[in-house]
């Protein structure tokens, strides 16, 4: 389902996200979109499990930028580990996860025991 940035905003606050979208700047040898697992949800990257696990930093200083201008979106990204723009003038928000124990049992049975080259397939379907 395509969705906007003041929606996907609102979906990320509380659950992680798998989405899909076209890169805005495309990168030869790779795919011309992106797939991703993210979340904001500051409860879940703040716990101890999301801070070990996932390990969350909190931010320094604000971007140099205003991302809602450009139509992004700042999300973590669970697999990279790090935070990632959106862009959310072509996203697909393909499923959603509560960011509570569900995701943590989620976690456990499904993300845990991937590959780095299975993650990597992940990111390019």
């Amino acid at each position: 389902m395509k969705v906007a940035l003041p929606t996907l905003k609102t979906v990320v606050q509380n659950n992680v996200a798998e989405i899909k979208f076209f890169r805005r700047r495309p990168k030869p040898g790779f795919s011309l979109t992106r797939r991703m697992l993210c979340t904001n949800s500051f409860p879940l990257l703040n716990s101890a499990e999301g801070r070990f696990t996932l390990n969350f930093r909190p931010t320094t200083k604000p971007p140099k930028f205003n991302p809602t201008q450009k139509n992004l979106l700042i999300v973590w990204d669970i697999f990279m580990q790090d935070y990632r723009c959106v862009n959310a003038a072509a996203c697909n928000l393909i499923a959603t996860i509560p960011a509570n124990k569900e995701f943590w049992k989620y976690f456990s049975s499904k993300l845990l025991r991937l590959t780095p080259q299975q993650k990597i397939a992940f990111m390019n379907k």
